[in-house]
């Protein structure tokens, strides 16, 4: 399946560029990456927030269908990671959207914002107030860190501006939407769920994976890891590579400290990504080759792949003798090290290396296999767009390897006709994970 046309001529419309500061200071990373690893385990972090948790609501407003009330909290990772949020983000508002008439049960769909989503205005406009109207379903709509009234004030626009700062709003919501549910459960509401558009869809399943219990999750426009966002799909033209690179080049603990905390060692790892690159000489020529493709209609081939049957069989076979992950992982890392060390300091090189670092720090925070598996999987639907250049599926583990009853849906064309013109859909599959919910845990309050 080739690549949207339409995809590719917005990207190129955006002049901004992505991580402009860079990859974020090493010690927030460093700082990130260990909280990772409780974060991704749901047993290690049930204790992290206390259930009664503080919720504040501030102001309701009265509309002839709904009722519309403001809120707030502190997100939690403030106090359990101090001073990795920017303090025009530590406070964490919400709108909560609920019809003056219910039809069935009390029902809640928490929100997350999708990139370029700030404030509350499109995601009340195109999905809560017809759901509503539709299926007399509450919403309640609660805004990323570093957008919005959370965005620093230092940020252009949508443009995070460090690379860390993707890890920080992803460690941020997933606690945040954990105290918003139990809130939830606490006013009676009933049957609860979480869904995203894009960037929101990500956030949303991270968040899902830490919840204890079923619950209906519909992550649209979105994948298993958001590596491929930044390294093969069309927003990777907008990242700040000449920054990146002169970063990793110049300080020594990327390559030496960062590099040996990354712990997924998934057949889609850094290390296969190297493998690529090694094959096409740069981006650039993957992009181009995806262009050609889309251009003259023609399915993307193996020679597009990530990986693929070799690098499966040598992980399987490293791994059925015996060889733990870890040992795989340190064997990885090594071998990128080598290399950094042997290669010439020539820019072609250093790209290559910034690229591959970039996929490994990426699948280390947004990877899904590196998270727990939701406790129903069967409650999962995901919205997909065929000719998606923004979220590439090639070459990374398909969200049905990683979560095996998930149901995936299948949109003609790609991201931005999807995002601009198929909210029914999105609707549609919600309502639908909520009624799997009630036939298969009528009781489960």
């Amino acid at each position: 399946m080739g690549v949207s046309r339409l995809d590719i001529f917005y990207r190129r419309l955006l002049l901004t560029k992505l991580f402009i500061g860079g990859w974020g200071k090493p010690e927030d990373l460093k700082r990130i990456f260990e909280f990772r690893k409780i974060i991704g385990d749901r047993e290690k972090c049930q204790f992290l927030v206390p259930e009664d948790y503080p919720v504040y609501i501030n102001k309701t407003e009265e509309h002839s269908d709904c009722l519309i009330h403001d809120g707030f909290l502190i997100s939690p990772l403030e106090h359990l990671v101090p001073g990795i949020l920017p303090p025009e983000s530590v406070k964490a508002r919400f709108q909560f959207i609920v019809p003056k008439r219910w039809k069935n049960n009390r029902p809640v769909c928490i929100q997350l914002a999708g990139t370029g989503d700030h404030y509350f205005w499109r995601r009340r406009t195109l999905m809560a107030r017809p759901m509503v109207k539709e299926a007399a379903m509450a919403s309640l709509l609660l805004e990323n860190p570093y957008y919005g009234y959370r965005k620093p004030k230092d940020q252009l626009r949508s443009c995070l501006k460090n690379v860390s700062d993707l890890f920080v709003m992803g460690g941020a919501l997933i606690l945040e939407s954990t105290v918003l549910l139990r809130w939830l459960q606490r006013e009676g509401y009933w049957p609860l769920g979480m869904t995203g558009i894009s960037m929101g869809g990500y956030m949303a399943s991270l968040a899902v994976t830490n919840w204890p219990k079923p619950i209906p999750l519909v992550p649209c426009l979105s994948w298993s890891t958001a590596s491929s966002v930044f390294t093969t799909g069309v927003l990777s033209r907008a990242v700040n590579w000449s920054e990146l690179e002169k970063q990793y080049a110049v300080n020594s603990v990327y390559e030496e400290e960062i590099i040996n905390l990354l712990e997924y060692c998934g057949a889609d790892s850094f290390k296969t990504c190297q493998d690529l690159i090694k094959n096409h000489g740069s981006l650039d020529d993957l992009l181009t080759l995806s262009e050609d493709r889309s251009s003259s209609g023609q399915k993307s081939g193996r020679g597009f792949m990530i990986g693929g049957d070799h690098v499966d069989h040598l992980l399987s076979s490293v791994s059925s003798s015996g060889t733990t992950h870890d040992t795989v992982r340190r064997s990885l890392n090594s071998s990128m090290l080598q290399g950094r060390k042997t290669a010439s300091d020539s820019r072609p090189s250093l790209h290559k290396e910034s690229i591959s670092f970039m996929k490994g720090v990426m699948d280390e925070c947004t990877h899904m296999a590196n998270f727990s598996v939701p406790v129903d999987t069967s409650l999962i639907i995901v919205v997909q767009a065929k000719e998606d250049a923004y979220i590439p599926r090639t070459g990374v583990l398909s969200l049905q390897e990683i979560w095996p009853q998930c149901e995936v849906r299948y949109l003609n064309g790609g991201h931005i006709s999807a995002y601009l013109f198929k909210q029914n859909v999105f609707r549609q599959a919600i309502y639908d994970a909520f009624n799997r919910f009630c036939v298969k845990y009528p009781n489960l309050h």
